[in-house]
């Protein structure tokens, strides 16, 4: 984002077509095609992410790299490596880490999502998406083998939640 140019570019477009599938598609095809253990999930996870972490971070560089900050920094003759490592990085940290808070709630619903599918985690490993599908049928009877798994999926997310309006909190006071 900082350099511009074709790598740029051409970046950009590869994220587009990511983009452009949804995003369970995307896990279920990965899944199924490499298998489910818990380093195929993160490979799927990841691939999905980074193409909308890759936007976020490029429209942080692209305002912040017009801010008088970085014109002095040219001014004083500081390389590319040092205006984005000592200038436009510590400024980018608040929203960066909001947002990083808000996709591990994001994956955590994905992930219980891709359990209850049945791409989760294989049996003997703990998933709760696999629990409430395991004990889906018994809901009527049982509604608290159900309830656990959820509620411990919503409450992990909304902790997250939290987590990242507190952070946004704290980076607006700097």
């Amino acid at each position: 984002g900082y350099k511009g140019g074709w790598y740029d570019a051409v970046l950009s477009r590869i994220s587009d077509v990511i983009l452009s599938f949804p995003v369970i598609i995307l896990y279920m095809i990965i899944i199924a095609n490499f298998g489910a253990s818990a380093f195929n999930i993160i490979v799927a996870v990841t691939f999905t992410a980074a193409p909308q972490i890759m936007r976020i971070v490029r429209g942080l560089t692209l305002d912040l790299k017009n801010m008088e900050y970085v014109a002095a920094a040219k001014t004083r003759g500081e390389r590319a490596p040092y205006i984005m490592l000592v200038e436009i990085l510590p400024n980018a940290r608040g929203p960066l880490i909001v947002d990083a808070c808000l996709r591990m709630g994001y994956t955590t619903i994905a992930i219980g999502v891709l359990g209850f599918l049945g791409l989760g985690l294989p049996p003997p490993d703990p998933d709760w998406g696999g629990m409430v599908k395991d004990t889906y049928a018994m809901m009527a009877v049982f509604p608290h083998m159900s309830l656990f798994p959820a509620a411990a999926i919503s409450s992990l997310v909304i902790g997250f939640n939290l987590l990242a309006d507190g952070l946004r909190e704290i980076s607006l006071r700097d």
